[in-house]
């Protein structure tokens, strides 16, 4: 991604500093200055301070690393790793909800029913699926998704990235818990594997709906929690300011998670995160889809539920015996 295109986060002001000489140098450069090796100079510097920043970030700064607004979405991974993508639409109850995006398609050749949020990239395509937030009707048609593939032995592969499903008083009154309740049964009664990768953002029932798989990976710098920091500091703090603390306080990060047994692999990102190279982060994602596909692959209905029941059920018991 050209720099003069890229949106830095506020830690990130050092590197934005350096890149910002590297653009300068670089104009002088195009007219005729013999100033290359003070570019390649000052380039090995930004991308050490990069690393640098990277590779001790606060659990805040992951929470912005997380929500950048280039990071890859729903829709990249599909143009990326997914032929053939046929998306179906509507929950067949009420309506039909862009914020949750499913359908199928075949991944390497092989047949498989992708959902998850879309949280769009531009302001039209933002609003139209209203910032990665689903409905009840996007819960629903993932349940109907699922159901879908069940009955045809089709594997499920969810990619989870919103900030949570769409408080709205029109959700709640067609009933937003009773549909992520179904959702993430319908996720735990899957005869067939799957498989749930947070990318970016994992809050709240929103993503548990579609993130009770076999198998959960999560991006290096991804965050997993039942609640965002900032609503978390109001209410333990009535205080909104402090989400910096209560991230931390949260354990809410790709590490913490892997400690405590809530997800089994983190995929690295590229340096600077995976919006500094969304291709590279792509590849690395659709191979780790395909060697834990491969895993699973061998094993019959039954067993699949099982490992997946069992897993959920450590959780608690082996984290905090």
């Amino acid at each position: 991604m050209p720099d003069h295109m890229r949106s830095y986060l506020d830690f990130e002001k050092p590197v934005a500093e350096l890149d910002s000489k590297i653009d300068e140098l670089r104009v002088l450069a195009a007219s005729g200055s013999d100033i290359g090796e003070e570019i390649s100079r000052i380039e090995e510097k930004a991308a050490q301070a990069l690393a640098d920043l990277y590779t001790n970030l606060t659990p805040w700064q992951k929470t912005l690393v997380a929500r950048h607004p280039q990071r890859p979405h729903f829709t990249d991974f599909i143009s990326g790793l997914i032929t053939e993508f046929t998306p179906l639409a509507g929950d067949r109850k009420f309506a039909e909800d862009e914020a949750l995006v499913g359908g199928f398609g075949r991944f390497r050749g092989e047949s498989i029913c992708v959902i998850g949020q879309e949280k769009g990239a531009s302001t039209e395509s933002r609003i139209r699926h209203n910032f990665g937030m689903a409905r009840p009707e996007g819960y629903r048609k993932a349940v109907r998704l699922m159901e879908m593939a069940d009955r045809f032995r089709i594997p499920v592969l969810s990619i989870v990235d919103s900030a949570g499903a769409y408080p709205g008083i029109g959700a709640e009154e067609r009933g937003q818990a009773e549909a992520i309740a179904r959702s993430t049964d319908a996720c735990l009664s899957l005869g067939v594997p799957n498989v749930a990768i947070v990318t970016g953002e994992g809050m709240s029932g929103g993503a548990i709906a579609i993130t009770t798989a076999n198998r959960v990976l999560m991006f290096e710098h991804a965050i997993y929690s039942v609640i965002s920091p900032e609503a978390a500091s109001s209410i333990l703090w009535r205080d909104g300011t402090k989400a910096q603390e209560a991230a931390t306080s949260m354990k809410i990060t790709a590490q913490d998670m892997l400690r405590f047994g809530v997800i089994d692999q983190i995929l690295q990102e590229p340096v600077g995160g995976a919006h500094r190279d969304p291709a590279a982060m792509i590849a690395v994602t659709g191979d780790a889809i395909a060697g834990t596909l491969n895993e699973l692959r061998q094993m019959d209905a039954d067993a699949i539920r099982r490992q997946r029941r069992q897993k959920f059920l450590d959780i608690g018991r082996k984290a905090f015996p």
